[in-house]
């Protein structure tokens, strides 16, 4: 497992493709799937992807990555209002790269807090799905988690 990579993905990301293209884009979340795939084999890494609406589930998603590489977290909405899903990326030392799509600091003032940055390694917005694979890039060639 420590050659696994967890993408994970919080709500409405299913909807990619056509959910306010203008904000997300025109890819769907088998198209991120596909990006995240060829950037792991790039650099000889295993892919978990998963993609859920359900705040527990996401917290439970976490929990499995113990052990693995790191994870690239986009936990959507949760971002802003979730404690769980922090105390689980401190509960198990997961190594984090937070990402969103769009430039959530471009947006409206209650996406500008995120409870996920402050436990996470990094921070990529704004880059659509470009944004996963580079944090795919930092994971593969990260140490050990700065706090």
């Amino acid at each position: 497992m420590p050659d696994t990579v967890h993408v994970l993905n919080g709500p409405n990301l299913n909807l990619l493709g056509t959910r306010e293209p203008e904000v997300y884009g025109r890819a769907t979340i088998a198209d991120v799937e596909a990006a995240c795939r060829a950037a792991c084999e790039r650099h000889g890494l295993d892919l978990v992807f998963r993609q859920t609406n359900h705040e527990g589930e996401l917290v439970t998603f976490l929990q499995e990555a113990r052990g693995s590489r790191g994870v690239v977290l986009n936990a959507a909405a949760y971002t802003h209002t979730s404690v769980a899903i922090a105390d689980a990326i401190k509960a198990v030392g997961l190594n984090v790269v937070e990402v969103h799509l769009s430039n959530v600091f471009a947006r409206e003032a209650f996406r500008h807090h995120s409870y996920v940055s402050p436990v996470a390694r990094g921070v990529i917005c704004g880059l659509g799905v470009d944004g996963y694979r580079l944090a795919i890039d930092a994971l593969a060639t990260a140490g050990d988690r700065v706090s």
